[in-house]
């Protein structure tokens, strides 16, 4: 539940980088929240005479950002960490979706659990789960995901994947780890009729998300996007994430994957795409000219060795593009705060070198932008008067971050900074580096005994 709106909440002496429109930033500022809602953002100290004040944080030595919003995750994947690490993503997929395909309820929740605890207690406030494998009696695995979401406290948007193509069809998924067209379809609709929440302030919301070009059917695809257009929801899948799968669409499509995606009613300012590695200046040019974001996910990029996203033509050509987390199977620290600086470095070692990013470019990609890739940036990804309260304190006066001048420098170049607090929808959910409303050591047991139960149910199979 959001807190009551007549009820406010002070945060002062703070370092402030509001990522709005204009970058505005105050050396020492302080926040107001009323309710679900910041209030007023501004520089020195707060209006005086502010009624219903129920709590004053003094946040001398922090910086406050904007929550860091996930644009692409696969929380089952939680559970299979540590494997095939020395795989491209081909081989990787084909090495691994055996395991994925005996998936249950419970392993799903519990990974989940892990997933959203370690981005949350890193400063994301919003979250996404691309979620596609359902292997058949396997329980309500959307429900399940939701529901660790809702625990939490953070923002969610689940991604109701889905592949239909598998081995049998030239795809990479054994037979057993598919749907049928029908099938996915209908739990794809349902999924959205039962979860999805269009409200300004929702909490939850949820997506038609196809898996990639390789593992489901053209109909799927083109289906899916009449169905998220029908329902009023977004659309998101992978696409152009490696060498591997442009051969691929050539071969299979006689076109690349920008193309084939165009040719099938997928690019549109409703929709993003995972990684978009292998784009060339006709592929950027048609996400910029539909407003198609991308979620660029560079640990998980240079893991799978897909390669280096020119995201800095991306920007400059107005593509909308976020940061991603990717599945815990190809980025095992599972966090995105390190994706701030991983995004700047790893873009460093491309074309444009060292004028490639910059640190607030950087940030605006793990807030703002991510915002706007998941179709929330009128709500949340900047610190303004009307906006949701989901925002983060990062404390920057301990050793690591101390002698850095310039906080928002220090939070992206140095080191990963501690979390004192992490708010979303008004509610605190870190407190000191510890998630408020849950048990991590709880989360860590369960995760642990459910990926050895998966390893039993592999070693038997």
């Amino acid at each position: 539940m959001a807190p009551s709106a007549d009820q406010r909440i002070v945060i002062e002496n703070c370092a402030i980088a509001t990522v709005d429109a204009g970058d505005t930033e105050y050396a020492s500022g302080y926040l107001v929240l009323a309710g679900n809602r910041i209030e007023s953002v501004g520089a020195g100290q707060a209006p005086e005479g502010l009624q219903n004040v129920v709590r004053r944080i003094d946040a001398s030595g922090h910086l406050a950002t904007p929550g860091l919003v996930n644009t692409h995750h696969h929380f089952y994947q939680w559970i299979t960490r540590g494997l095939a690490t020395d795989h491209n993503l081909f081989n990787w997929l084909v090495a691994l979706y055996p395991t994925w395909a005996r998936i249950d309820e419970q392993m799903t929740y519990a990974a989940a659990q892990g997933s959203l605890a370690m981005m949350a207690r890193g400063g994301v406030t919003t979250a996404m789960d691309h979620h596609y494998v359902f292997p058949q009696g396997s329980g309500d695995l959307s429900g399940s995901i939701i529901r660790a979401a809702a625990e939490m406290g953070v923002r969610f948007t689940l991604a109701r994947g889905s592949m239909d193509r598998s081995e049998k069809d030239g795809g990479l998924p054994p037979d057993f780890a598919v749907e049928t067209l029908e099938g996915a379809l209908a739990a794809t609709e349902e999924t959205v009729r039962k979860h999805h929440d269009a409200s300004f302030d929702a909490m939850t919301q949820v997506a038609v998300a196809p898996c990639s070009p390789f593992s489901v059917s053209s109909e799927l695809l083109r289906q899916g996007a009449e169905l998220a257009r029908r329902l009023g929801v977004r659309l998101h899948t992978h696409g152009s994430e490696t060498v591997e799968e442009e051969k691929f669409c050539h071969e299979l499509f006689g076109m690349g994957p920008t193309d084939y995606f165009e040719s099938t009613g997928w690019l549109g300012e409703d929709v993003w795409m995972a990684h978009c590695v292998h784009m060339n200046d006709s592929d950027i040019a048609a996400f910029a000219r539909t407003k198609t974001g991308v979620a660029h996910c560079p640990s998980s990029n240079a893991r799978l060795a897909a390669g280096i996203a020119r995201v800095p033509d991306m920007l400059k050509s107005g593509v909308p593009v976020g940061l991603g987390v990717d599945g815990t199977a190809s980025n095992e620290s599972g966090e995105l705060h390190t994706e701030l600086r991983n995004a700047l470095l790893i873009n460093r070692l491309g074309a444009h070198r060292e004028a490639a990013l910059n640190a607030r470019q950087a940030l605006r990609l793990g807030t703002y932008g991510g915002a706007q890739v998941l179709g929330r940036a009128e709500q949340i990804g900047s610190l303004e008067a009307g906006k949701l309260a989901d925002l983060v304190l990062w404390k920057m006066d301990t050793l690591a971050h101390a002698s850095i001048a310039d906080p928002v420098t220090a939070l992206v170049f140095g080191a990963a900074a501690p979390v004192t607090a992490s708010f979303v929808n008004g509610r605190q959910i870190v407190e000191n580096g510890r998630l408020v409303a849950v048990d991590e050591d709880a989360i860590a047991r369960s995760t642990r005994e459910e990926a050895q139960r998966l390893a039993r149910i592999m070693a038997q199979a």
